[in-house]
């Protein structure tokens, strides 16, 4: 059962042990990591396909997107078709607090792993199933990655409707994956103040495409949320094809018009009074049309001024704005330097790294996960009862 207050680790006490790999499940456990938890990730013989991700510093297996996963986390590679490693596993459940998992249904069942099978040895676990479909469906025994549940949600429909390109596009990002993984993570929360009320534990299911396809249709179910309809899918802010960073003469910024009281205060630091007062836009009756226009004028005349000139009037203005940055160039951010969002570390076989400090910031202090992601298998060298 959960233990006394550590050092102001949250969950300090509470005992993870983690048979997920990739991004989805390790994402959700390296969330109850850096808040205290202790986490055992169990991985193949050949190590979570996460560790294969990107470049590798010094070690291979030790890949960017691990070390971004894994801080704080124990390692121990075993062979779950050796009936002595399962048993091991097994040992280590009879004292967990949360047994989180993303086989799937029948294979886990297979090894000895369902919900049942789990139960029996420690009756108040709580028992996270990280899935890709919901397993009452048709889809429940399918295979879902990334590409997959963009695909199956719509969301590779988005970007055709802003740029008219007919293709469907993923996004480039692990969206999917990042975004279950929260879910999965305030599931684990929920169900640790559930037992702590009850004394139950409990099975959760935190199925992918419906995680995701909940995230994305928050908006963009729109008009589709009435029966019948009174609008088409999606919302249209979002698929305006102009509503586009604006370019200036030096590269592109991001002004937010959000409210039509901001509009004279944009128009003005544009030095472009006159354009709300010109019959174009005060003949203009269409909410939408008007929009159009209002992004087209700033767009025109955006590239007129610095992308540092107009961030400034912009801010003096209290007008929502930043610079356009490539990506490349964020660890350069004055503001993440001041807040110490990346943390310069020391790894024993990778050598220097930065890790990111969780975004959120409690009220009272408390300490994120101890200890460097670990090299395959080292908490194999642990005693057994680890």
């Amino acid at each position: 059962m959960i233990a006394g207050n550590d050092g102001g680790k949250m969950l300090a006490g509470v005992k993870v042990i983690d048979l997920t790999s990739v991004v989805f499940g390790p994402y959700t456990t390296k969330i109850l990591a850096d808040l205290g938890a202790e986490v055992i990730k169990v991985e193949a013989l050949n190590g979570d396909t996460a560790r294969y991700i990107g470049k590798p510093s010094a070690t291979p297996g030790m890949g960017p997107v691990f070390m971004a996963l894994s801080r704080g986390k124990t390692s121990l590679a075993l062979d779950l078709k050796l009936p002595e490693h399962v048993a091991r596993v097994r040992a280590l459940i009879a004292d967990a607090d949360v047994f989180i998992l993303n086989i799937r249904g029948k294979a886990a069942e297979r090894l000895g792993f369902d919900y049942d099978a789990v139960k029996a040895i420690k009756p108040d676990i709580i028992y996270v199933h990280c899935t890709g479909f919901a397993q009452d469906g048709p889809y429940a025994d399918l295979q879902a990655y990334d590409d997959v549940i963009q695909a199956a949600s719509g969301t590779t429909s988005l970007l055709s409707r802003v740029d008219g390109d007919p293709r469907p596009r993923y996004l480039p990002s692990l969206i999917a994956d990042k975004v279950s993984g929260l879910h999965g993570a305030y599931a684990v929360l929920g169900a640790i103040i559930h037992r702590m009320r009850t004394g139950e534990g409990q099975r959760v299911e935190v199925p992918m495409f419906e995680a995701f396809t909940n995230f994305m249709l928050l908006e963009h179910l729109s008009g589709l949320t009435f029966d019948p309809p009174n609008a088409p899918a999606c919302y249209f802010r979002q698929i305006d094809p102009d509503r586009q960073p604006f370019p200036t003469s030096d590269g592109a910024i991001s002004i937010v018009p959000y409210t039509s009281a901001m509009l004279p205060r944009i128009f003005a630091l544009l030095d472009d009074d006159a354009f709300l007062a010109s019959d174009a836009i005060t003949t203009c009756t269409n909410p939408a049309q008007k929009l159009v226009l209002l992004y087209r004028r700033i767009a025109a005349m955006t590239p007129h001024f610095t992308t540092a000139e107009l961030v400034a009037r912009c801010h003096k203005a209290e007008v929502p704005a930043q610079a356009v940055r490539d990506i490349a160039d964020i660890m350069s951010d004055p503001h993440l330097h001041a807040t110490g969002f990346f943390e310069r570390r020391t790894h024993p076989s990778e050598g220097e790294w930065f890790a990111m400090k969780p975004p959120v910031k409690f009220g009272v202090e408390v300490p994120v996960a101890d200890g460097e992601p670990q090299l395959l298998g080292t908490g194999n060298k642990a005693p057994e009862g680890l």
